[in-house]
């Protein structure tokens, strides 16, 4: 099958959060399983095209009010495991739009007030790419909103001559972010004045990409099972739950697997020791490890506390609120109350960071950089005996996968993707601890449920810890589940197709008997 991926991000390239992973790793997987993925990608201002293959100088894409853009287009081929079998990445290069150094934000001045052109731009260059390629996919995978408007254009200006079998599939990675922008910059689409309406564009007086990609893809995919059946309900909707209910045939859940080529406790090479199920020992060391960056005291080390790790964004989805704010005070009331030691690792919202960086000042018992370095993120999934993760609501999320692979056993919200991959303590076959409600009180009766069992039933404990490290998450099992959602997808479009060719004909007939 031929499958051309659209996105914003794709790690070694771009990165923001788990999209990027998301993206490169399943299109790789595709790739490894035999199919013909590639990966379309905006060339941001970071990304050296002294590393790149250039496949054309500038090429034409029709564009909104002005006219069209002219744009080049460079390759990177990416190891997937399988030397025959490398992943192309194909770029657009922009450099008035796409030539800066953020992805979606300046840093000093928030969102780039272009962003509506700027996004445009990369679903629409993605026929040309085919065009320049003599290459037409049966699949436009596109991933979140920044891709979404490649499902209009497919469907209302590329929807005959060679795009006429092309399916669109859109995942959908978080609802909370859909590109909402001014009614003004619908002209920047290139589309009809009509269309603003009919393929459901509008949004509050607004223009929504993710709405549009909704209601226009042949399929849809929600990052995890859970996931796809909240984001049909108000609470989880961000009022889209109407439109992805009237859509619900079309919606599946996909969780997503992890690389254990990078998360790896046997084979990591950010740790000291690498370990495994069977021998533990290695575990202890990251632990000391972590134990000594954090500056926690040596003598304490010594009754082994139970130490709990956060790698997380500090944004109000992650549940900063609950566990920073004044009112709750949630995580100093964990470590003095409750008696463990906490590090964390992450940025985000401005007033999170500071309050994180509060609380480690005055408090021995908790530490944390704000900032992100992969070494250290590994090394706190490896030497924390719990990981936290209070989001109030979380598509598929990762982490949890990333603790449960390493030993670090994970204490969640009952939500989404983290509902999918922990089954609580318990159950027989738990492997983590349920957090029943984002809320303080809570957070906190799960944690202190982890903490009991910590130090009352060490036995039970390893059980649960070992049979969270006997799971897996494979990538390959995600993408054999996208390509029934992408037969799915051509077999939808075909009967729409068939739709529309019955309705012409009964046009038609009536007319001449008339």
């Amino acid at each position: 099958m031929r499958i051309l991926m659209i996105s914003s991000e794709s790690v070694p390239f771009a990165k923001s959060g788990g999209l990027a992973d998301a993206v490169s790793a399943l299109a790789a997987t595709l790739r490894r399983q035999g199919h013909d993925v590639r990966v379309l990608l905006p060339r941001y201002g970071h990304i050296n095209t002294s590393i790149l293959q250039k496949r054309t100088e500038s090429i034409p894409v029709p564009c909104g009010e002005s006219g069209e853009h002219w744009v080049g287009m460079y390759q990177a081929l990416l190891d997937t495991g399988v030397p025959e079998r490398p992943l192309p990445v194909y770029f657009v290069d922009h450099e008035g739009l796409f030539g800066r150094s953020g992805i979606y934000t300046d840093p000093n001045n928030g969102d780039y007030p272009d962003n509506c052109a700027r996004f445009a731009l990369l679903s629409r260059s993605a026929f040309q790419l085919c065009r320049l390629l003599d290459w037409i996919p049966d699949i436009m995978h596109a991933h979140d909103w920044p891709a979404a408007t490649n499902a209009v254009y497919l469907r209302h200006l590329e929807n005959t001559g060679a795009f006429a079998n092309t399916a669109s599939v859109l995942t959908i990675h978080n609802l909370g972010y859909q590109g909402v922008f001014p009614r003004h910059d619908y002209l920047q689409l290139g589309l009809t004045p009509e269309l603003y309406e009919d393929a459901e564009f509008e949004f509050f007086g607004q223009v929504n990409f993710l709405k549009a990609g909704i209601y226009n893809a042949d399929m849809l995919v929600a990052v995890s099972k859970r996931y796809a059946e909240e984001i049909q309900q108000p609470e989880f909707g961000f009022e889209l739950d109407g439109l992805l209910r009237q859509r619900s045939d079309r919606l599946h859940g996909i969780l997503n697997g992890i690389d254990e080529r990078l998360w790896d406790p046997e084979a990591d090479p950010y740790l000291s020791q690498p370990f495994s199920v069977d021998n533990l020992s290695g575990k202890q060391v990251a632990k000391r490890e972590v134990w000594d960056w954090a500056g926690f005291p040596e003598t304490e080390l010594k009754a082994n506390p139970p130490l709990i790790g956060l790698v997380t964004r500090l944004v109000h989805q992650k549940g900063m609120a609950e566990l920073f704010h004044p009112e709750h005070q949630t995580l100093e009331r964990i470590v003095n109350e409750l008696g463990a030691y906490c590090v964390l690792i992450g940025n985000g919202e401005p007033y999170f960071e500071q309050a994180a960086r509060e609380l480690s000042e005055r408090n021995p018992r908790f530490f944390a950089q704000v900032g992100f370095e992969d070494r250290w993120a590994h090394r706190i999934e490896a030497g924390s005996d719990f990981f936290l993760m209070a989001s109030r609501y979380e598509p598929c999320g990762l982490n949890q996968m990333y603790s449960l692979r390493y030993g670090s056993i994970p204490i969640v919200t009952r939500t989404g993707g983290l509902a999918d991959s922990v089954r609580d303590a318990k159950q027989h076959d738990g492997t983590g601890f349920f957090i029943e409600h984002p809320e303080p009180t809570e957070i906190l009766n799960a944690v202190e449920r982890a903490l009991r069992c910590y130090r009352d039933e060490p036995e039970r404990l390893s059980a649960i810890r070992e049979r969270g490290m006997r799971q897996r998450f494979h990538w390959e099992d995600s993408a054999k589940e996208y390509v029934r959602a992408y037969r799915s997808a051509i077999a939808r479009k075909r009967a729409d197709q068939e739709v529309v060719l019955d309705e012409l004909t009964v046009g038609t007939d009536e007319q001449e008997a008339g």
